[in-house]
């Protein structure tokens, strides 16, 4: 059986802050909130900002490929450099009624 590891103090209680808010404030870090409960995430084209988009499937073997690639419908751009959007429940309805889809 593989050992665990033991858990460490993380480095803002270590360095004395009170929150890892205000450690990542203080070092220049970001921290990503996270939102309760359930989230959706939306794919965007960093083009036209389009949500109609879509992996492209090339055949080409993903470890010498490097990743995804992602075709936007409208306006035909193609990358790896997708938006990513994430809402909550109520936040992708408001986006959903803006945007003019019928919901079921």
């Amino acid at each position: 059986m593989a050992k665990k590891s033991k858990l460490s103090t993380p480095d803002w209680i270590r360095e004395g802050y009170d929150s890892p808010e205000e450690y990542a404030k203080a070092t220049g870090k970001k921290v990503r909130k996270k939102k309760k409960g359930k989230t959706f995430t939306i794919r965007e084209c960093p083009k036209c900002g389009s949500d109609d988009v879509g992996v492209v499937l090339s055949g080409k073997d993903s470890e010498i490929g490097g990743g995804e690639e992602w075709e936007c419908h409208k306006c035909k751009w193609k990358g790896a450099d997708i938006v990513k959007k994430e809402f909550t429940e109520d936040e992708l309805m408001e986006y959903l009624d803006k945007k003019g889809e019928e919901i079921a």
